[in-house]
């Protein structure tokens, strides 16, 4: 029998008439519902790669960006980190966000209205493409109790990547989420570059800048 690889959807089990959905469209907890988490998972052959991978293209020598979208958006930030080998992404900042550096593997931090955030992080990494998307999607629902996963093509520029979105819960406090995760070679190592945006479940009019946030965005190279 071929061997076969998984792909990794963590979903929420909510016993009974345990989920409803708010105004939003966001599954949330009834209050005193009784919660378990599964994890589901979908199966690919060999051959038939996750959502959003493609072949590794070739490493493009700097200064030129790698990755330019025809369409770009009139307020932008530059999310850079310490690493001299690192690639930079350049993010839409949404009408009313604010912006900043950051530390570490956060190139930069930027804040909406009602509790929206959003983080942009830029780190090496020794894994595939789709590995890579593993490892974090398994880090992101990690310490949560209750998660759902969507993973969408992602993929830019010939680049390998995808969309994530769903939400996170301890139990008592529920946060939707949407991320765009891409895999950049340099020539030096790897690096991901993830657009990480949250806001609390029942934040109005979290879709739109989060889809700002997480399009299509410059990736530049040392």
């Amino acid at each position: 029998m071929p061997r076969r690889l998984a792909v990794v959807a963590l979903l929420a089990v909510l016993a009974g008439s345990a989920c409803t959905r708010s105004s939003e469209g966001v599954p949330v907890a009834a209050p005193g519902a009784q919660q378990s988490a599964s994890t589901t998972t979908a199966t690919t052959g060999r051959d038939e790669p996750a959502p959003g991978v493609v072949p590794t293209p070739e490493p493009r020598p700097g200064p030129e960006p790698l990755c330019a979208p025809a369409t770009l958006p009139p307020v932008r930030t530059v999310a850079l980190v310490a690493d001299p080998d690192a690639p930079t992404a350049t993010v839409a900042v949404p009408d009313g966000w604010s912006m900043s550096g950051g530390n570490g593997d956060v190139g930069a931090e930027l804040n909406g209205p009602a509790g929206m955030r959003a983080v942009v992080t830029i780190a090496a990494t020794d894994a595939d493409a789709e590995t890579a998307f593993r490892e974090y999607a398994d880090q992101l629902t990690a310490d949560s109790s209750i998660t759902t996963l969507s993973v969408l093509p992602g993929e830019m520029c010939g680049l390998s990547g995808q969309t994530l979105l769903g939400i996170l819960s301890d139990g008592t406090q529920t946060v939707q989420y949407r991320d765009r995760i891409v895999h950049v070679p340099t020539g030096e190592r790897d690096y991901l570059i993830a657009v990480h945006v949250t806001a609390p479940s029942d934040a109005p009019g979290f879709d739109e800048p989060a889809a700002l946030l997480t399009d299509d965005f410059e990736i530049g190279l040392p």
